[in-house]
């Protein structure tokens, strides 16, 4: 891993970077998509582009183009409803994208990855070398989950934490995250006493703070998912900025606008941080103490033996969470094992199978 960016006056040299934009910062009220705001950001990005800084654009707005092309009133709340909605407006975005790309002569080339391509070995190293040929081609990749065929159990969750990923996948120098209030606050915006977070140097500083919200109705991230990604890639080595959408140029020139996380690490292991950070689990396992105490001492997969309970109802390759006598998180891993067969295996020594492989397992707490 290449040393991370010192600080922010470094941001307009660096030849790397990962940029997301929301949904709430690409659209109007009624779901249609922003165009003025959609110049604007093409413009700026095309103005990094031709200082010869080559950047992956995570954009979401996919399902919010498609809610104002079908003229429904809201966002749909169902998961077909949802993938119907990100089919029919994924061309959509991509056209505006292109066009006005096209208008400064840079091409674009559509992305579109499942939690599979990031953490599956073979695909994360398609996905790596597929983006890495694109930048030798000068196309700038425009990145989104992809809604019409993710399940809810194996979903990144959010394109904050799918930036997070990109970021790590392409050895980025910084992330910038761009949403529609103009940085970290110690609590919402809009209440007396909130002040804004300009530095965080160690994520344990933000423990005392209140971090939550969502930007509108058409997005399905806030705050707290900015926090994650920036866990996430900070974790990585890499620092990220939170500023506002309308910051955009400011934060490309090194200029103090937003929140600017320092990066804490150099991990490499993106499957890791996405089943610790990203993954949404699917049930949960219960633990003896004697199962808790065998795992944190390190090198360990779970046993039936040591699970007393099994909630909820899961495949294996699932994400669930792994919970101490006490109801504390103790880790997060892939079930190896469906719910139903694990719920009578558990307790009973000499199954051969582990519930929980050590390979696709985090300690939360070790």
């Amino acid at each position: 891993m290449k040393r991370a960016l010192a600080n922010r006056a470094l941001v307009s040299r660096a030849p790397r970077f990962v940029v997301k934009i929301g949904s709430s910062s690409l659209t109007n009220p009624n779901g249609t998509l922003n165009r003025d705001r959609l110049d604007s950001l093409s413009e700026t990005l095309a103005n990094a582009y031709d200082r010869n800084q080559r950047f992956a654009l995570v954009s979401s707005g996919a399902v919010a183009a498609g809610v104002g092309h079908l003229g429904i009133a809201s966002r749909p709340s169902d998961m077909s409803g949802l993938q119907a909605a990100a089919m029919v407006g994924q061309p959509h975005l991509m056209k505006e994208y292109a066009e006005r790309f096209a208008r400064r002569s840079i091409g674009i080339g559509q992305v579109l990855l499942t939690a599979d391509d990031v953490i599956r070995r073979s695909h994360y190293r398609n996905a790596r070398l597929a983006l890495e040929k694109l930048f030798q081609l000068g196309i700038i990749p425009i990145v989104n989950e992809n809604d019409a065929v993710a399940t809810s159990e194996l979903r990144l969750g959010d394109n904050d934490r799918l930036a997070a990923l990109i970021a790590h996948l392409i050895n980025a120098d910084f992330l910038l995250l761009l949403t529609d209030v103009d940085g970290l606050y110690s609590g919402p915006p809009s209440e007396p006493g909130s002040r804004p977070i300009r530095f965080v140097g160690d994520m344990s500083e933000l423990q005392n703070y209140s971090i939550t919200g969502r930007g509108s109705a058409f997005g399905t991230g806030g705050m707290s998912t900015k926090v994650t990604a920036a866990r996430m890639a900070t974790a990585f080595g890499i620092p990220t900025i939170v500023t506002s959408a309308d910051n955009l140029g400011a934060a490309l020139e090194g200029e103090a606008v937003g929140t600017w996380f320092a990066a804490t690490g150099n991990k490499s292991n993106a499957r890791a941080l996405w089943i610790a950070h990203a993954a949404q689990t699917s049930g949960q396992v219960r633990l003896d103490s004697g199962a808790v105490a065998a795992l944190e001492s390190g090198g360990n997969s779970l046993l039936a033996v040591g699970i007393t309970d099994v909630v909820g109802t899961f495949d294996p390759g699932d994400p669930i969470d792994i919970i101490g006598p006490g109801g504390d998180l103790v880790a997060k891993g892939l079930a190896g094992w469906d719910s139903e067969s694990l719920r009578e295996a558990a307790g009973r020594s000499g199954v051969g199978r582990a519930a929980v492989h050590v390979d696709d397992m985090v300690l939360l707490r070790h």
